[in-house]
């Protein structure tokens, strides 16, 4: 019995059925998705996440893989069925090398996205992958969803990370690309399949990633602008002075700073929220000589601002941080809300906000619309949180077609409708319509070559 089987590979400490210890495994985030699993294994090493492959794959039992299970796509949970086996990677977690001089780290899939900024800390190097849930959220997830966070206008998404994999695939081989090389052209660029499929195509087991030199000197600034349109311009304005010295660019709404400061405990709001709109970036300065007040000034009398202040240490800086990360949060306990992950490109962020909020608002007047995120690469969550004296559940059954009326405004921007969230099992349908048969058609290829036997987390992104 392949149960039995498993428990075998995985030894007494690598497997559990207990409900209480797969509760929290089983339910995504958003208490949206919920499954059922035959049995969770926790494999040790490569080659056991490989020989539970190899038996899942002769007994053609499906595989589900899970990192910290932060995902809010329900990609990470098995369906219903209870047939499906869930792999967690949470025992490989492993720094394996680090190398300050070629400015590389390799790490195995279930080190916490914390623990790889720390150990490059340690080394006096930075990694700049940075997300709300870097704490729990685990690099081979971050990887398998191509993940973004704040910093992405300067470095790049979790795919520019990646130097190389190892991935074990759906016939329990293992591939091992796991080089910290920059430069390589022997034939296809075979990790970029890995990275964003969601453990569809094979389980990444370790990656190689890029560091970067220290942040010495960073700047955070918290300002206050007009509308959308101002923080472009303003966004504009800043890459044209400070060039890559601008790090991250999050816009939020007054909204959203009425709903942390109403939520979220021991929070404070520096500037007047009588502003409709805020911006919270960081500069990596220089020098320690560069003069960013006279900048932010002379952008104060050209109207691009309204308002700012400068962090004065990193307590400081990580308060405005923490209010910026902690919008998710406070909006949950708010009631009811519908979350977009969507993207555009980056000059058309105001006109995208001003159309699709006044398309779901024709739809259900009194809906409080929530837009914020990482204006500095196009991607905005554009959050619905339910009216103030409507039902909760009323709300929540009209998410399809809320969604279908903002996904077409995005489509007439020319953007995605999943910019850093993934597809898992919320937006398989939102995939066949606006990517079309020919795109979706080489998915489909791709998937059938590398997992014929459709058992790598089957029911998700196709």
């Amino acid at each position: 019995m392949i149960v039995d089987q498993l428990k075998k590979i995985v030894g007494p400490s690598g497997w559990t059925s207990d409900a209480s210890d797969l509760e929290p495994h089983l339910t995504e985030w958003r208490d949206i998705w919920h499954g059922k699993t035959l049995l969770m294994v926790s494999p040790e090493s490569t080659e056991m996440v490989a020989e539970v492959v190899r038996a899942c794959a002769k007994s053609g039992t499906a595989i589900v893989p899970q990192g910290g299970n932060t995902g809010l796509c329900g990609g990470a949970i098995p369906d219903e069925s209870g047939q499906q086996v869930l792999l967690s990677l949470s025992r490989m977690n492993r720094i394996r090398a680090i190398s300050a001089q070629d400015y590389s780290l390799s790490a195995e899939a279930g080190c916490t996205l914390a623990s790889i900024q720390r150990a490059a800390e340690d080394v006096d190097r930075f990694f700049p992958l940075s997300l709300a849930a870097e704490g729990s959220c685990q690099i081979g997830g971050n990887l398998s969803t191509n993940a973004g966070g704040i910093n992405v206008l300067r470095y790049g998404t979790a795919r520019a990370q990646a130097l190389g994999l190892e991935v074990v695939l759906a016939d329990g081989t293992v591939w091992d690309g796991l080089r910290s090389l920059r430069k390589d052209t022997a034939g296809y660029d075979l990790k970029q399949m890995f990275i964003g499929a969601e453990g569809t195509l094979g389980i990444i087991t370790a990656a190689c990633l890029r560091l970067y030199p220290t942040i010495r000197n960073p700047e955070t600034v918290l300002v206050a602008v007009d509308s959308p349109d101002a923080a472009v311009a303003l966004l504009a304005a800043l890459r044209a002075e400070l060039s890559d010295q601008l790090q991250a660019f999050e816009l939020f709404p007054a909204r959203a700073v009425r709903y942390v400061l109403g939520h979220i405990p021991s929070t404070s709001f520096p500037l007047d929220q009588d502003s409709p709109w805020f911006v919270l970036l960081e500069i990596s300065r220089e020098s320690t000589g560069e003069d960013f007040a006279a900048l932010f000034m002379s952008l104060y009398e050209e109207t691009l601002i309204s308002d700012a202040v400068m962090a004065k240490n990193r307590s400081e800086a990580n308060a405005l941080w923490r209010l910026r990360h902690s919008i998710s949060e406070a909006q949950k306990r708010e009631g009811a809300s519908l979350k977009h992950d969507i993207s555009i490109p980056v000059g058309d962020v105001g006109r995208f906000i001003h159309a699709a909020e006044a398309a779901v608002t024709r739809e259900i007047p009194g809906i409080r619309v929530v837009a914020f995120g990482h204006v500095g690469d196009g991607n905005i969550h554009f959050n619905l949180s339910q009216p103030k004296d409507g039902s909760a559940a009323d709300f929540l059954q009209q998410g399809p077609r809320l969604a279908a009326l903002v996904y077409d405004v995005v489509e007439s921007f020319g953007g995605s409708f999943s910019a850093e969230h993934g597809i898992g099992q919320a937006k398989r349908e939102q995939l066949v319509r606006y990517r079309g048969e020919t795109e979706t058609g080489l998915m489909k290829a791709v998937k059938a070559a590398l997992d014929p036997k459709n058992i790598m987390n089957p029911g998700k992104v196709i």
